[in-house]
């Protein structure tokens, strides 16, 4: 909740109306609560003490906390409820935090003194690989849980949190398979059709035909409109369906020489010169902003995203998004849960992670905030097939994303592709959209501030 802004792969800190079969269900859930959690996150780093936040509450009942970002959905979804109801020896605390970029600092500051870290740790699918890499040896296990079945997840899912060795230190909770959301009364203002069958006609295979699109857009836009937020998303929607992305598949980065990072800069830097973008940064305030006043027409959209436009967007512009099949099939974000060593209930923590991450309950997350599930039972369960979201009226959204889930080609997920991917979009890209400097001069100084922090 993915994000829950993040250029990562985010989520938004929103709760969506879904209705799906023939019954509605609306999870509107007051965030008082996760608020003050984040603020403790972010200005104690970390409101446990000792070596971890695990504490024994009156009466011998045991207090499991949850650290995550931005809308994992378990809290909006009542899963938190229902399982403290199961185990009534057990009390649940979530402690979330906006921004996934303030969330993994924080992380690894506790990581690396292992205190204040909470019993079920979130970690976004751009930082996996480090964690896998670096830092396995301080995560249970969770391959040897009960309860867990590796197999019953998306294998290309299951392999990202996985070690050399076999040991998994993380279960899949959602995935992040890419479509297009875009506003039909933009595109019939434009001139453009708005079917969302004809609409994925106009860039079908090819994101070079999404640009010529944006092109076409912005020759007879509505006043003050602009055809995509920011090419800081447009580079990632690009990457994230590329074949090959920041990592060479042996470990080493080799973004300078990637077709697929190569070909989603020469994109996104060509939407600039050709103002299509709004020159927006993602998940900051101008951006949220933005949905409501009709700034844009489409935005990348994977699945996690529908929370963010439908909570952004307003009530006024319900029914004006619809969402079409992007020109290449990828995913962008997803996270994991991860029990850490240094917390004093590995048992009962794991537990409570393989129940959020089975397939009824990852079910319920999709049906509540649009978190697509990355377990395959969930996947396939006919409530998240024949899901609908209320803010997008009939748009067959669970059909969109799931078909997209089950076509995304398995890619390498490199352990500094977080670092890289926030460097070109919030750094370079973004100086080229709000300062106008020079996209060569923009390349060579983010390719300057990536080898300063990993080595060339």
């Amino acid at each position: 909740m993915r994000n829950p802004g993040t250029t990562l792969g985010g989520r938004a800190a929103t709760t969506l109306p879904v209705r799906h079969a023939n019954r509605a269900r609306t999870a509107r859930r007051h965030l008082l609560s996760t608020a003050t959690a984040a603020l403790c996150a972010l200005l104690v780093a970390g409101c446990g003490s000792g070596g971890s936040a695990t504490s024994a509450a009156p009466g011998g009942r045991i207090t499991l906390t949850v650290g995550d970002y931005g809308t994992f959905g378990f809290k909006q979804a009542g899963l938190f409820d229902a399982y403290m109801r199961e185990h009534p020896g057990i009390t649940i605390v979530e402690h979330t935090v906006e921004q996934e970029t303030d969330y993994y600092p924080a992380l690894q500051t506790h990581l690396a003194s292992g205190s204040g870290l909470d019993d079920v740790q979130a970690v976004e699918v751009g930082r996996i690989a480090q964690i896998v890499k670096k830092q396995a040896d301080k995560f249970v296990d969770l391959g040897k849980a009960d309860g867990v079945a590796k197999d019953a997840f998306l294998p290309w899912k299951s392999q990202q949190a996985t070690t050399s060795d076999g040991r998994t230190i993380g279960l899949g909770t959602d995935i992040g398979p890419m479509a297009i959301c875009y506003r039909k009364d933009l595109f019939q203002q434009a001139g453009l059709p708005t079917d969302r069958d004809q609409v994925a006609e106009l860039w079908q295979g090819d994101w070079a035909r999404f640009l010529e699109t944006g092109k076409q857009y912005q020759a007879k836009a509505p006043a003050g409109t602009f055809f995509t937020d920011s090419a800081g998303g447009l580079f990632n929607a690009v990457v994230s369906s590329s074949a090959t992305q920041y990592d060479d598949g042996g470990g080493r980065l080799a973004y300078k020489d990637s077709p697929g990072v190569k070909n989603a800069w020469n994109l996104a830097t060509g939407a600039i010169q050709a103002g299509i973008s709004a020159g927006l940064k993602q998940f900051d305030t101008p951006w949220y902003q933005a949905f409501a006043n009709s700034r844009f027409a489409t935005v990348a959209c994977p699945s996690w995203m529908t929370a963010i436009v439908a909570d952004k967007s307003g009530s006024a512009n319900k029914g004006k998004w619809d969402i079409a099949t992007a020109p290449a099939a990828g995913n962008w974000g997803g996270s994991f849960l991860a029990v850490p060593k240094a917390g004093k209930h590995q048992k009962e923590a794991a537990a409570l992670a393989a129940w959020l991450t089975a397939p009824e309950q990852q079910a319920k997350v999709f049906t509540t905030v649009g978190n697509l599930p990355s377990n395959l039972k969930a996947l396939n369960r006919p409530e998240v097939q024949n899901a609908t979201l209320d803010f997008f009226g009939d748009t067959p959204t669970g059909r969109i994303y799931a078909a997209t889930a089950q076509s995304i080609r398995p890619n390498v997920i490199g352990e500094w592709d977080g670092l890289v991917k926030d460097t070109l979009t919030n750094g370079a890209l973004l100086s080229i959209e709000q300062h106008q400097s020079d996209p060569a001069k923009a390349w060579s100084n983010a390719v300057k501030e990536i080898d300063d922090k990993v080595g060339d």
